[in-house]
């Protein structure tokens, strides 16, 4: 051994007695020639290196795998075609707001400008770890060994206070293996882990109750901020009291327990006749939380999900998040608050019991609830207990409802499993539903479920994903035979991009580059996603008939084995009441939407 080694650690090993200071327990990745200084000290380490086939799938596990555990997960890259295979996955952590630190190798320092192998110079020297600046809350090249320490510590930090994301820390490989002393690293081995989250100010929460208790039609409207905050109980124990009906986006559902008397549902284009109705005439719209993103509201057009704004509307907006870029960049707010969820919440729940003790019991809007939810599920019945095949997407859904615990992790991808699932499929835990919101990223469910199950290993992890899903890396079976990972992923198989089809199909009368060949429900036409899961020493099950699927969901999930279920599925579009400005774009002059294909 080198002398200059027996008076310090490696750079590289200082990160990983780092990373265990911090508790974390698997670093998501792949291996390169950058990063296996890192790989070698975490071969000594408690913390388990999962590796994978494609950086995209290290991101996606690692994303799902923050949401679960709560806080910031870690991705170890190489470098260049590495960091951008993995750029994908960072990004829609970074749209979805959840915790990560990317570390990546680079070139080494002395290699600057020199073009050496996979660096990309072709406009900037030493200037990788850019590629991730349009969507990181930062990213960091480290220029020297005694850095290091400092530059972790603020990364961890950043990632997860304020609205959390994704950050970078890009490492020349030079620098991974020099040998410094500990005094860095000692030193913020002594500072705090996390930072204290603001509050809510007494004299705000009263003005936010009397305005709650004042209004005529008031309505919750909560975003993924609930879940990322860990505030649903709190969320409960205030709409509870004020007795507001509740709302929520995409990000937000689980926020509650879907069948709590007082939850409408999802809004915007694929929201519900309720819940759209219910925005649209609410006197105050109480927000905590959301972005009043798009979809989830209509592509902001009035008359659909929300009229906030317009020369006539005397809706009221009160709006908390923990980030203020995104208080009245939609819509114009009259009370904006600066706060975590979960804090506020507390806050709120105290003065509320204060001023108002006996609380709101808003009776006639729980029975109108109540009897709206019976008459949707009744209204979807025929297609939901459909025994025509390939199945209706409304009988998988209701099936793997009755197959699962209430505590089940359902990860989804894009398409009916994603739009579908936010209308149609009861969440029973919250926080238990993950979905690609922002970046809507298809491919984000498989692997998503590797995270998930890492997270959370006594739970059953259940990926609803479309073939299209699917097929974007399905080697991340390998990972989890490897691991030896009970999840189960459930392809809704219409042998298409079945949305943009059906998109396609309404507005241009075709579905040119759209569908696959052949047709999902013959066996010897299309991809064998069942024989796929095989060939990687998974288990494969292609469902026959609709009366199949039950059976074989609850057989896979007692098998504690990875298992692919390949699902035939007739391409209906999921209904909506809201609307899509795209519509408009492909058809201005007449009224068309999705179709079946």
């Amino acid at each position: 051994m080198d002398g200059a080694k027996l008076d310090g650690k490696t750079v590289a090993e200082h990160i990983v007695d780092f990373l265990e200071r911090r508790d974390v327990r698997h670093v998501f990745g792949l291996c390169g020639h950058t990063n296996i200084a890192v790989l070698a000290a975490l071969a000594e380490s408690p913390i388990e290196f999962v590796t994978v086939r494609h950086e995209q799938i290290a991101s996606h596990a690692a994303d799902a795998y923050a949401r679960v555990r709560g806080r910031a997960s870690v991705v170890l890259s190489h470098l260049s075609p590495g960091l951008t295979n993995c750029a994908t996955g960072v990004a829609n952590a970074a749209l979805d707001c959840v915790p990560m630190v990317v570390i990546a190798g680079d070139i080494p320092t002395h290699y600057y400008g020199k073009h050496p192998h996979q660096e990309v110079n072709l406009h900037a020297d030493a200037a990788q770890w850019e590629i991730y600046r349009p969507f990181v809350k930062r990213a960091w090249r480290v220029d020297r060994a005694d850095l290091m320490a400092e530059i972790l510590e603020k990364a961890f930090h950043l990632a997860e206070s304020g609205q959390p994301g994704p950050v970078l820390v890009n490492v020349p490989m030079d620098i991974f293996s020099e040998v410094i002393p500990s005094e860095t690293f000692d030193r913020v081995a002594r500072n705090t882990r996390a930072l204290k989250k603001p509050a809510i100010d007494e004299d705000t929460a009263r003005e936010i109750v009397e305005a709650l208790a004042m209004a005529e039609n008031p309505v919750a409207y909560v975003g993924g901020g609930i879940l990322l905050s860990g505030a649903s109980d709190e969320l409960c124990a205030f709409v509870d009291h004020m007795g507001l009906p509740v709302a929520h986006s995409l990000m937000g559902k689980g926020a509650l327990r879907d069948d709590h008397p007082l939850v409408m549902g999802m809004t915007g284009f694929w929201g519900t006749s309720l819940v759209n109705r219910s925005c649209l005439t609410a006197d105050t719209i109480f927000a905590v939380g959301t972005r009043f993103k798009e979809a989830d509201c209509s592509s902001w057009y009035p008359g659909y999900t929300f009229n906030i704004g317009g020369e006539t509307d005397t809706t009221r907006v009160i709006h908390i998040d923990i980030e203020p870029q995104e208080i009245g960049r939609n819509y114009p707010t009259e009370i904006g608050v600066v706060a975590d969820a979960k804090t506020a919440l507390r806050v709120l729940i105290r003065v509320a019991k204060e001023m108002y003790p006996d609380g709101f019991a808003r009776a006639e809007k729980k029975a109108e609830i109540a009897r709206f939810r019976a008459a949707f599920k009744d209204s979807n019945r025929d297609m939901a207990e459909s025994d025509a095949f390939p199945m209706m997407p409304e009988r998988i859904l209701a099936d793997a409802r009755k197959a699962l615990p209430e505590d089940a992790i359902i990860t989804t991808d894009v398409g009916w499993n994603k739009n579908g699932v936010g209308q149609q499929f009861d969440i029973l835990t919250p926080g238990s539903i993950l979905t690609p919101g922002g970046f809507a990223t298809m491919g984000f469910g498989p692997p998503g479920a590797i995270g998930a199950k890492l997270a959370a290993p006594d739970r059953v992890v259940i990926s609803l994903v479309g073939d299209g899903g699917f097929g974007q890396n399905p080697s991340m079976l390998a990972t989890a035979v490897e691991r030896d990972l009970a999840i189960v992923w459930l392809v809704m198989n219409n042998n298409a991009f079945g949305t943009i089809a059906g998109l396609q199909k309404a507005h241009y009368g075709l579905t040119y580059g759209t569908t696959f060949p052949g047709s999902p429900d013959a066996p010897t036409n299309g991809l064998g996603y069942a024989e796929i899961a095989r060939a990687y020493g998974a288990d494969g099950v292609r469902i026959s008939s609709a009366q199949d699927l039950l059976p074989a969901l609850k057989a896979a999930i007692a098998s504690g084995k990875p298992t692919v279920l390949d699902v035939p599925m007739i391409n209906n579009p999921t209904p909506t009441t809201g609307h899509w400005n795209i519509l408009d774009i492909y058809s201005p002059d007449r009224d068309a939407g999705h179709v079946s294909t």
